[in-house]
């Protein structure tokens, strides 16, 4: 009465069940393995930065400051899907650029009182172990 012309209800044409029915499950399984296997792998790949940072040795070189930059991400809250109940925050991520004296250049992430401290131009102790910025005491002034 409400099935289609072939008797097979509201599924396929040929009585058996959806194929939408066989398809969704298996998308959505896929799915859920692709996206736990991101998470694990960069879980993994922190681990693995934290321990290769650990062990490195703490070094201390000449450098001079090449480069500075700021990346500022911005979100928009929203109140129980209410668009005039809404707000929004933003975060700053700050960076510099050191370039040693062989010529290679290293950015790290800095707190924000540091980066404004820092300017291009800068030369002093760069001291960092890994990946991981651990200060830079500029040179003094010399005239």
């Amino acid at each position: 009465m409400f099935g289609n012309s072939f008797g097979g209800g509201f599924g396929d044409p040929f009585g058996g069940p959806s194929i939408m029915f066989s398809i969704v499950p298996i998308i959505v399984g896929i799915g859920f393995i692709v996206v736990f296997a991101i998470f694990i792998i960069s879980a993994v790949k922190g681990v693995s930065q934290w321990n290769k940072n650990n062990v490195s040795p703490l070094l201390t070189v000449d450098a001079k400051i090449s480069g500075k930059r700021a990346d500022t991400s911005v979100r928009h809250h929203h109140h129980d899907d209410n668009m005039a109940m809404s707000h929004t925050t933003s975060s700053t991520s700050y960076y510099v650029t050191f370039e040693v004296e062989s010529g290679d250049r290293m950015e790290f992430s800095v707190e924000s009182h540091e980066y404004g401290m820092l300017a291009e131009g800068d030369t002093g102790k760069l001291t960092f172990q890994g990946t991981r910025y651990k200060g830079f005491k500029r040179a003094p002034i010399t005239y």
